[in-house]
C-alpha cells in the first residue's frame, strides 16, 4: 500500500520526493513540518493513526518533502533565495504533486493538510489554489513565516495567505469561498491559538468558511495532538 516515487522539480532545481499510502478514496495531501520529508508522517506514527481510513478505502495519504521549510530550518542562501524557494515549492506541489495524485484519484479535489510550518502552507496552497482542494486542515499553525525565512520580498508575500488575502479578488476568491479551512491548535507548551485567530480573521473578511477549533492545555505542539487531531478532522470532513 506504499509508493515512492522521486524526480527533480523544474521549479525548485532540486530531487523531490512524493509518497503514497493506500489505494482509494479521498486523496489526502499531508505536508510536513518544518524541514521534514515526505516520510516523516510515517516515522512519527500518524500513517497508523490513519490506518483504518487508508485500509478501507476511505483515503488515499500522500506526503511530499519539505523543501522550503529545510531551507528554512537550516538558513540556506539568502532571504531572497529562501522566498523564492518557498514560492517554488508551492508551485511544484500544484504543478508537480497534485498531477501525480490525479493519476490515481482522477480529478478529485484533495483535503490538504499539516502541522506547525505544514499547517502554513496547508492553508497558503488552498487560499493560492482554490481549483485543485476541497478543505484544508491546520494543526498548530503559524500563518505568516517572516521570522523563519529572515524577511519580506515579493515571493513571500504572494505565498502567505495573511498578506496576499486582503487583496484577493474575482472569480479565485469566488472558488475559494466554496472550500472549507479548519484551524486547530491547543494551548499548552509551544502552541500559540492567536495565530489561528489571526488566519481566521484574514480569512472571514474576505468570506471564506473557516472555523478555529481549541484544543486546551492538555494539547501541546507534538505529534500526540496531531495524532488526534487529523483523524477527527478527515472523518468530519469525509462525512
Amino acid at each position: 500500500m506504499k509508493a515512492v516515487e522521486r524526480w527533480v522539480s523544474p521549479r525548485m532545481e532540486q530531487e523531490f520526493t512524493l509518497v503514497r499510502w493506500g489505494h482509494s478514496g479521498t486523496p489526502v495531501l499531508v505536508l510536513p513540518t518544518a524541514g521534514g520529508d515526505a516520510e516523516e508522517v510515517e516515522r512519527h506514527h500518524l500513517i497508523t493513526k490513519l490506518g483504518d481510513l487508508i485500509e478501507s478505502g476511505a483515503i488515499t495519504v500522500y506526503s511530499c518533502d519539505s523543501v522550503a521549510g529545510r531551507a528554512m530550518t537550516r538558513s540556506t542562501g539568502t532571504v531572497e533565495y529562501r522566498t523564492w524557494l518557498l514560492n517554488q515549492f508551492h508551485g511544484a506541489v500544484a504543478h508537480e504533486i497534485v498531477p501525480a495524485m490525479h493519476t490515481d484519484s482522477g480529478q478529485r479535489l484533495a483535503v490538504v493538510a499539516g502541522a506547525s510550518i505544514g499547517a502554513f502552507n496547508s492553508v497558503a496552497l488552498i487560499c493560492r489554489f482554490p481549483q485543485l482542494f476541497g478543505a484544508a486542515i491546520g494543526m498548530s499553525g503559524t500563518y505568516d513565516v517572516e521570522r523563519f525565512v529572515g524577511g519580506v520580498t515579493d515571493d513571500l508575500y504572494f505565498a502567505t495567505p495573511r498578506r496576499f488575502l486582503p487583496g484577493l479578488d474575482g472569480p479565485s476568491l469566488d472558488l475559494l469561498r466554496q472550500r472549507f479551512v479548519i484551524l486547530a491548535s491547543g494551548t499548552g507548551a509551544w502552541e500559540n491559538i492567536d495565530e489561528s485567530w489571526a488566519m481566521a480573521k484574514v480569512l472571514g473578511e474576505k468570506g471564506v468558511p473557516n472555523r478555529v477549533d481549541d484544543w486546551g492545555p492538555g494539547y501541546e505542539h507534538e505529534w500526540p495532538t496531531w495524532w488526534a487531531m487529523l483523524p477527527q478532522y478527515l472523518r468530519e470532513l469525509l462525512g
